[in-house]
């Protein structure tokens, strides 16, 4: 006789994004700001604020 399961059923498999960074809209400043401050952002470790500018510039300003 087999062991008995102990869980319902196998684990899920979720699908890998690795999305790429957003790019700044030419000819906008507001992109080039945020743009600028995740490059500085990386430069110094600080990935908090890499991925807080990647969200900023995928919401700026909606309809771009």
């Amino acid at each position: 006789m087999s062991e008995p399961r102990t869980y319902p059923n196998g684990p899920v498999e979720l699908p890998l994004t690795a999305d790429l960074e957003p790019t700044p809209v030419p000819g906008c400043a507001g992109c080039a700001e945020l743009a600028n401050a995740r490059d500085r952002a990386r430069v110094v470790g600080d990935m908090t604020t890499v991925s807080d500018c990647n969200v900023f510039l995928r919401r700026h300003p909606e309809g771009h």
